[in-house]
């Protein structure tokens, strides 16, 4: 497949127009390689093991949620230098759906939904509501553990998420007028946490948008390469 076809069948699956205003120029195809695509990798993070995986895998492409690009560059140096170093020495195309996949149809926050058995769903500015059977530990089990509660939950019965980070007291405001009695989200801060009118439930930003990836993966027949972030709870 020439590059231009795979950037149109992307931008079918994650019509870049969906992306938030601070993603402009930080989507699509933001490392130019090689013009024929054959083999490709997916991954959450373009991180020095993903890269590398990559280019042991002989991909032409690697497609990522978060680009490593997040800020205009003036100078190339260090952890930047290298992975640019492995991307453009391999000829190796690196393609990034942020926003645009959050809000897909199909993409991170409906994943989230359908690996939690979510239904009866409503959309939301950002995220989503369903109904929920799952208790906390049940849900904290689907996503691979580490999740902390803020505040106390009797029973789940409508959920709402938000996929990476999304504790934003006006979205959680939006949950609550729609009938949500829980919030899941990643990345919480204090003063969110200490005003919330609904109990949180806090998992880790890979956790809530790595599946999503991994089943576009499974469903484009591309090679998925996992890097979970390094994470020990101290007791």
């Amino acid at each position: 497949m020439h590059v231009r076809a795979f950037i149109a069948e992307m931008e079918r699956l994650a019509p870049p127009d969906l992306a938030e205003d601070f993603d402009t120029e930080k989507i699509g195809l933001v490392v130019e390689g090689r013009e024929e695509i054959l083999r490709v990798c997916c991954a959450l993070d373009a991180t020095p093991f993903v890269v590398k995986q990559a280019v042991d895998a002989s991909a032409d492409m690697l497609v990522v949620h978060h680009t490593p690009l997040w800020t205009p560059l003036t100078a190339m140096r260090g952890r930047i230098a290298g992975l640019m170093r492995a991307l453009l020495s391999a000829d190796m195309n690196l393609y990034v759906m942020h926003t645009n996949f959050d809000r897909a149809k199909e993409g991170v926050n409906d994943a989230l939904a359908e690996l939690l058995s979510l239904t009866d769903i409503t959309p939301m500015s950002p995220g989503c509501i369903g109904t929920c059977t799952l208790s906390p530990a049940e849900i904290s089990k689907c996503l691979g553990g580490n999740i902390r509660l803020w505040g106390k939950i009797k029973k789940i019965r409508r959920l709402a998420l938000v996929a990476g980070s999304g504790f934003d007291p006006a979205f959680i405001e939006e949950a609550k007028l729609l009938g949500a009695d829980v919030f899941l989200s990643a990345e919480m801060k204090h003063s969110v946490a200490r005003s919330s009118p609904l109990p949180c439930l806090e998992a880790t930003h890979y956790a809530l948008e790595a599946p999503a990836m991994q089943r576009l993966a499974t469903r484009m027949g591309w090679q998925y390469i996992e890097d979970l972030p390094l994470l020990t709870i101290i007791p």
